[in-house]
């Protein structure tokens, strides 16, 4: 007998899902590809962030910020249930800016943001004076920063060691290192068959699949359109504290080391490390804190974000298959609360169900 539920994607997006279904009493069964997959799980940069979504649709900054909202007591309650110290740091992030007219234009950005949001758009333009008495190690040699109050970041590895943990003690099934190659419907729901030729059964299916989707989503009647994009990051030795809140694109980890990242480049499905792009982030980094021209960096790594085409998430349930849902989008880590919180509702067709059409395959003219 089939669960409820067919997760096919175990990377943080499934697992957050996963975890809220069991919290609303489903049975659910996962399907994970392993470690030969292009994870975005294991190669993210751990920001819980809020500024820069939603610049060319307003919704999705109230979806990135209801998520945030959730944060604190999602990973209370995931530490307590686990025991995995999230080391979640939640008092704000900045966006650096190295020139005056990237950062006027930003001003520019969030103000007509803060105006569509009916003033409820917390920023604050910190000029290097102001942003000296916050972050006393930064340099002089860049324009300034945008802060906001709803930002942080968490350990992302740590995160996805306690949903796992804790989806198989409520009761979900991993089945792991498996590659399903087919989906299709069948009288019970839907019907999955992996790379050996094995077939499971489940009520509703739900495809997080990342990149993985490109190739699924059509079976379900799904337009997927999604794409890869890589980030190349750097971490650096364990050093004294540096930095007290992180950016965009440096924070300062739990452990010590500052991660610098991250590029954003269009490469097909190319996650190697570049020499160029990495010397390019550590030249910028050292403009912003130029400590960070003595220190060693100790390792350094490349990952594939799930993008589409407006960069928002996408949330479809089929028209040609009911039950099946598509959840994809490259903030895994910033909305996982929200996918474990609210996205469940919307799979159950709650009354309480958050509004999501503005996130629709339909406004992709593919």
């Amino acid at each position: 007998m089939g669960s409820d539920y067919a997760i096919v994607g175990g990377g943080i997006v499934g697992l957050s899902v996963a975890y809220g279904l069991l919290n609303l009493g489903e049975t659910v069964t996962i399907f994970d590809e392993g470690d030969l997959a292009f994870r975005a799980s294991r190669g993210n940069f751990g920001l819980v962030w809020v500024q820069g979504k939603g610049m060319k649709q307003p919704a999705y900054a109230k979806w990135s910020r209801n998520s945030a909202a959730l944060w604190k007591g999602y990973a209370q309650e995931l530490e307590e249930a686990t025991g995995q110290t999230l080391s979640l740091q939640q008092d704000g992030g900045y966006g650096y800016h190295l020139t005056e007219e990237s950062l006027e234009q930003e001003i520019k950005d969030y103000t007509w943001l803060k105006e569509q949001l009916g003033g409820d758009y917390p920023f604050e333009v910190l000029r290097l004076n102001e942003l000296k008495k916050e972050e006393p190690n930064v340099g002089t040699n860049f324009a300034g920063a945008v802060y906001h109050p709803e930002d942080g970041h968490v350990n992302s590895l740590q995160l996805f060691r306690a949903l796992a943990k804790e989806v198989r003690r409520k009761g979900a099934k991993l089945v792991t290192s498996v590659t399903i190659q087919k989906v299709e419907t069948a009288a019970s729901g839907f019907r999955l068959t992996d790379d050996s030729g094995k077939v499971y059964e489940s009520e509703k299916l739900v495809l997080s699949a990342g990149l993985g989707s490109m190739k699924l989503g059509p079976l379900l009647g799904f337009k997927a359109p999604i794409r890869p994009q890589r980030g190349q990051v750097m971490i650096t030795e364990k050093i004294p504290k540096l930095m007290n809140r992180p950016s965009d694109t440096l924070r300062q980890v739990n452990e010590g080391g500052v991660q610098i990242g991250a590029s954003a480049e269009e490469v097909d499905l190319d996650d190697r490390e570049t020499p160029a792009t990495l010397a390019k982030l550590a030249r910028e980094a050292i403009q912003i804190f130029p400590d960070l021209a003595h220190v060693k960096t100790v390792r350094s790594w490349s990952a594939l974000r799930i993008m589409s085409p407006d960069g928002l998430p996408i949330y479809q349930e089929s028209l040609t298959c009911p039950g099946a849902f598509l959840v994809t989008c490259h903030s895994g880590i910033t909305l996982s609360a929200a996918h474990a919180r609210l996205l469940p509702l919307w799979m159950e067709g709650s009354h309480t169900a958050p509004e999501l059409d503005p996130f629709g395959e339909d406004r992709f003219n593919v």
